[in-house]
């Protein structure tokens, strides 16, 4: 050290002495005041605002004082910067000689949010900026968007959070104005719906998202025929839900009791796979109990539920493989949960349209018209460095030999690390849209569009789709979302019209430049609007499918779920594709039969499609949310965007001869 710098040395100790007493004093001060004389912390701030992007500001001028919180040490330091841990005297004592001497420090990195700074790196070096009494310093920054919607949804989670809970027994209309009404079930909702006797739709979503649905769910829902629930979400930013498969997470006894099932082509359990990685790590110990392990393993793991995962300590995402995954889906929901597909509860009985949507709770609709901004136009997120991952992921664990009961209470386990956000961020994808066959632009004709189920489904384009019950007579039409009456001697026919979405155009349309301004569109759309020219895409083939709604609960789904029933191709050589169908079988079946159609586009990049990406060796690459991924690819892959009618339910009636 050179002989300025030891001189600094030894006049930083002694100032840090001092530090160290005021800080203590600071300290008593705030428990005497019920004050907090803490720095804040960014994270928590992060995690309130919900912020979720970030921007290099290049070297500021930064004044020390709106230097008030850390990204990690905020526990380290008092409110003002000044030192708490006398394990950090040395260190202190350092950067103060070094910032009074000719060796220099390195400089302090900031996250700004608002007008507030949090130190990224360099808590001493402000610590001791605050000790010298320096007023402003030039400092790299990265400033944290913080959009007006974060500040107003606190504002809101906050008055909601002060309103207390309306009385179960009073009438509706009778109910305080500052209380929170709540419905603990459908039929709870349904009622009060009813009371108040207002315009509504209420709209089953996420059906089949493992990420929080656990292993076994089926639908069993009384309230499927009520009249306010009429449309059912087929696709989201989350994934599909329209497809049913026979496979099995779990098997459930006629008690409820829990097992693990074997796989089976094309599917294995995650709960199979918690014991094959077990079995793994059993080295020489006896055959036995190297199998009790693998059945302990299997056990806690379905017994943990959707945090299962955290029964084999010391695994990646890699390790689990494409367990729990529909191999053979249109771009699944992750851990696809088959008894909650929209086709299992067609078949159940319901008499569901179908509509898409973006389901990001941001209101931003459509973010599927560009695929492109995986960190924008999905919910893909995670750490930007590795010194970030405990907040995602929590605790490195040793890949110990023996499996572990998951805990629910366990701290060291952040929120999102125990339903698997890591392994969930390979199937955020840009989300869907519904179109609606309305008579105009306005609220009420959209509504009523809605109500009557003359609605369709796209998996983000903007395709065009009609399917109609045609009426061999006259040629009159009956739309998607009708349920019809039909002799049995009828042979049904119906027709679909499709064309395919505009090819998208660079950029946005200079009427939009103008009306909105670079920074507008920016925060919008990031610099991508809807911006189509005048070329379609091609509609390559129209898929039929056919279900004949269950007559008895054991009817087996397998038996009445046909997917697809027809495949019909369209020309190449046309913009639009229109064919016909009929269905001969339908009068001699003796029961209702439902249709629906899908118009497939022709393959293009898609966010995210490949899921995780694994091979036929069940090798796996995921698409992380976090920096093991680049932040730039948006892990593209061939993508067979798609429209999916509302059904049309057909009954077969007997007419009586002459």
């Amino acid at each position: 050290m050179p002989d300025d710098a030891q001189f600094f040395y030894a006049e930083g100790l002694n100032i840090y002495q001092n530090a160290r007493f005021q800080a203590f004093l600071n300290d008593v001060v705030g428990l005497l005041r019920g004050q907090s004389a803490e720095l804040l912390s960014f994270d928590d701030i992060k995690a309130r605002l919900r912020l979720r992007e970030e921007s290099y500001k290049g070297l500021q001028n930064v004044p020390v004082e709106q230097i008030v919180g850390s990204v990690g040490r905020y526990r380290d330091f008092t409110s003002n910067f000044l030192p708490r841990r006398s394990t950090s005297r040395e260190r202190w004592s350092r950067v103060y000689a070094q910032v009074n001497s000719m060796e220099g420090v390195p400089p302090i990195e900031l996250y700004k949010v608002g007008d507030a700074y949090f130190v990224r790196d360099g808590n001493h070096r402000v610590s001791v900026a605050r000790q010298i009494n320096a007023k402003t310093m030039w400092l790299p920054l990265i400033d944290g968007r913080a959009p007006r919607r974060y500040f107003d949804y606190r504002r809101y989670r906050t008055e909601i959070a002060a309103m207390h809970d309306c009385p179960r027994d009073v009438d509706v209309h009778a109910l305080p104005e500052d209380c929170r009404e709540l419905a603990s079930t459908p039929d709870e909702l349904f009622a009060k719906l009813d009371a108040w006797d207002l315009d509504t739709l209420v709209i089953p979503h996420g059906t089949t998202w493992g990420f929080y649905t656990p292993a076994g769910y089926a639908w069993h829902d009384p309230t499927t025929t009520h009249p306010r629930q009429r449309l059912i979400e087929v696709y989201s930013g989350h994934g599909n839900s329209e497809e049913w498969r026979p496979f099995a997470a779990v098997e459930l006894d006629a008690a409820g009791n829990a097992s693990c099932p074997a796989p089976t082509p094309g599917f294995e359990p995650c709960c199979w796979r918690a014991g094959e990685l077990i079995r793994a790590r059993c080295g020489d110990i006896p055959a036995s109990e190297c199998e009790a392990r693998v059945e302990l393993a299997r056990a806690l793991y379905l017994e943990a539920g959707v945090s299962g995962h955290q029964v084999v300590p010391g695994t990646s995402v890699e390790d689990w493989g494409d367990c729990d995954q529909c191999r053979d889906c249109f771009n699944p929901s992750y851990s696809h949960r088959a008894g909650g597909s929209v086709q299992a509860i067609l078949a159940s009985g319901a008499t569901f349209g179908l509509i898409g949507s973006s389901d990001n709770h941001l209101a931003r609709p459509g973010t599927g018209y560009k695929e492109f901004a995986r960190h924008g136009n999905t919910e893909a997120v995670g750490a930007r460095e590795p010194r970030f991952d405990g907040y995602f992921r929590g605790r490195d664990r040793k890949p110990d030999p023996e499996p572990e009961r998951f805990d629910p209470n366990d701290r060291s386990i952040p929120p999102f690390a125990q339903a698997y956000l890591e392994r969930q961020a390979s199937f955020f994808m840009t989300g869907g849209l519904v179109a609606v066959h309305a008579s105009g632009r306005d609220r009420d004709a959209i509504w009523d569009a809605l109500d009557r189920r003359e609605v369709y489904a796209t998996s983000g384009e903007r395709m065009l789709l009609w399917f109609d019950l045609v009426d061999a007579r006259d040629d009159a039409s009956i739309p998607m979302g009708s349920v019809v009456e039909l002799p049995t001697a009828t042979v049904p026919r119906f027709r679909v019209r499709a064309a395919g979405s505009f090819e998208q155009l660079p950029g946005c349309p200079t009427w939009v430049e103008d009306a909105l301004g670079s920074e507008r569109i920016a925060a919008l759309c990031l610099d991508e609007c809807n911006h189509p020219s005048d070329e379609r895409r091609t509609i390559t083939r129209v898929e039929v499918v056919r279900i004949r709604p269950r007559v008895r609960e054991d009817e087996p789904l397998a038996e009445l779920i046909e997917d697809p029933w027809l495949t019909l191709p369209c020309p190449p050589e046309r913009s639009t594709c229109v064919v016909e169908f009929e269905d001969p079988e339908f009068g001699g079946a003796g029961r209702a039969a439902l249709y629906y159609v899908r118009a497939i586009q022709a393959a293009t990049p898609g966010v995210n499609t490949g899921g995780l990406r694994c091979d036929a060796q069940g090798e796996c690459e995921p698409c992380y949310g976090d920096y093991r991924t680049d932040f730039a690819d948006d892990c593209t892959s061939p993508n067979e965007e798609r429209a999916w009618s509302s059904p049309i339910w057909l009954h077969p009636v007997q007419v009586a001869g002459p």
